[in-house]
């Protein structure tokens, strides 16, 4: 069966590859980006890599609340369901460190913004018979700081992107629980893949971006994947990990999401 597939940061790196390759399969494809120019150009790419018509995208620049909204509205608009959500959009460096709130773009960007767009689109997620949602965690991972989390406090770039990553396993948990008809799985796409962000923050790399872009192509429609919600996959050791102990902490989780939730209401 043809899904109906979101996503998020898919105009270069692992979620271009992954969308290529979901293009190949006959999926109808919604790319997401930041510049609409550069979103138009890779949309005709897909088409000419994978031979499927089907690709469109919408643009949003995901360290703006107002933009994730303005876009899942424009989503909803358009799409009359959603089978695949792959929150794959992220950001370690940055022009600058904070968004238009004050709030660290990494929290931002990696945890606060995709938290806002799969409320939004929970509605359409549940008119899929076997809806999915993959987010994008990593093998960095620490304890977040719910002071650097409201903007009271700043920290490193290395520290809040790894605080970010752990609050989004978190919530793929907490989300895993909460949405029983939903497969919500966070995933490790490798570390140190050949991409961008990774050469910008590292300027070096371990393994191939395709590593990334073919294990978000296995969990969004493997059959393997269709009844693992709440797990954690980590792609350094090929198979479903151990996230960080945090993330298993269901106390410390349903405080985190109490947060998140102010934070968004402020906004």
């Amino acid at each position: 069966m043809k899904k109906v597939i979101l996503i998020t940061g898919s105009t270069d790196g692992i979620g271009k590859l992954a969308a290529i390759k979901l293009a190949s399969d006959g999926h109808s494809i919604y790319l997401h980006g930041r510049s609409s120019e550069k979103l138009q150009t890779v949309i005709e790419e897909v088409k000419t890599q994978s031979g499927n018509q089907n690709i469109n995208g919408f643009v949003a620049d995901l360290s703006s609340f107002k933009a994730v909204k303005k876009m899942a509205i424009e989503i909803k608009e358009t799409l009359t369901q959603l089978d695949i959500l792959i929150n794959n959009a992220g950001v370690f460096y940055g022009k600058k460190l904070t968004n238009e709130n004050g709030l660290d773009l990494r929290f931002v960007v990696n945890y606060l913004s995709p938290y806002l767009l799969t409320k939004e689109l929970l509605p359409l997620l549940k008119k899929s018979e076997e809806a999915r949602i993959i987010n994008l965690s990593s093998a960095a991972q620490s304890p977040v700081s719910f002071d650097a989390l409201k903007g009271s406090t700043a920290l490193s770039e290395n520290a809040t992107y790894a605080q970010s990553k752990l609050a989004l396993t978190q919530w793929s948990f907490t989300l895993a629980q909460e949405e029983k008809d939903l497969v919500v799985i966070a995933v490790n796409p490798g570390s140190l893949l050949n991409t961008n962000m990774v050469k910008v923050a590292y300027g070096k790399f371990w393994s191939g971006a395709d590593k990334g872009g073919n294990i978000l192509y296995d969990l969004a429609v493997s059959e393997q994947y269709k009844d693992k919600s709440g797990i954690y996959f980590d792609n350094d050791q090929g198979r479903i990990g151990q996230a960080h102990t945090d993330a298993y902490n269901s106390e410390l989780n349903y405080s985190l999401i109490q947060l998140t939730e102010s934070i968004l209401n402020n906004y």
